[in-house]
């Protein structure tokens, strides 16, 4: 064998093993390639998903919070329509006269005088009802008319004997009654 042959031959091989090589990093860097696409379509797909879970998110956030916006605004609502009833009832209240005004300050401090057996007892009310209360009072013995209070009328009894006091205002007797129906005035007002 000459020297050019096993030259040539060398060159074969060494081709041969240069072509192999090439076609083995060929399908290694397509087995890279496709893989690197398949991981890319796998990071793709998985952002969409995190996409849309966040966007279901926040439209669930902002529906929670328009939701509770709305119930905000609606208890406003009720709340200020109350109100305006309570105050209603309050003026018709105030404008209470004559004869039914007597008979319930009356009544009111008829109530209140089993709580006391004091010489001294002061029974005070709102301005206007003066002269009503110093005529209902003459008939109680060791009561006497105090200083006026702000009240829609009706009497607060007091005795510095015993210190007991007693609030039977108007006002009071329809906070009393306003507490304890309210659900009942509210179910009426809202139709619940």
């Amino acid at each position: 064998m000459s020297l050019d042959t096993v030259v040539e031959d060398i060159r074969d091989e060494a081709r041969a093993r240069a072509e192999e090589i090439r076609e083995t990093g060929e399908e290694r860097a397509d087995e890279i390639v496709s893989e690197a696409e398949h991981e890319a379509e796998d990071i793709r797909s998985e952002a969409e998903r995190e996409v849309e879970r966040t966007i279901e998110q926040e439209r669930e956030q902002k529906l929670s919070s328009a939701k509770l916006e709305a119930k905000q605004a609606r208890l406003e609502a009720r709340r200020e329509v109350l109100e305006e009833v309570r105050d209603d009832v309050e003026a018709q209240i105030a404008d209470i006269s004559g004869e039914e005004r007597e008979t319930l300050t009356r009544s009111l401090l008829d109530a209140a005088s089993e709580e006391f057996d004091a010489e001294s007892v002061r029974v005070r009310g709102n301005e206007d009802d003066g002269e009503l209360l110093a005529s209902i009072v003459a008939d109680y013995d060791g009561f006497e008319v105090g200083e006026p209070i702000d009240c829609l009328g009706g009497v607060v009894v007091e005795s510095d004997d015993s210190r007991v006091r007693v609030n039977n205002t108007f006002d009071s007797v329809l906070g009393d009654v306003w507490e304890e129906n309210l659900r009942e005035i509210s179910a009426r007002l809202f139709e619940e």
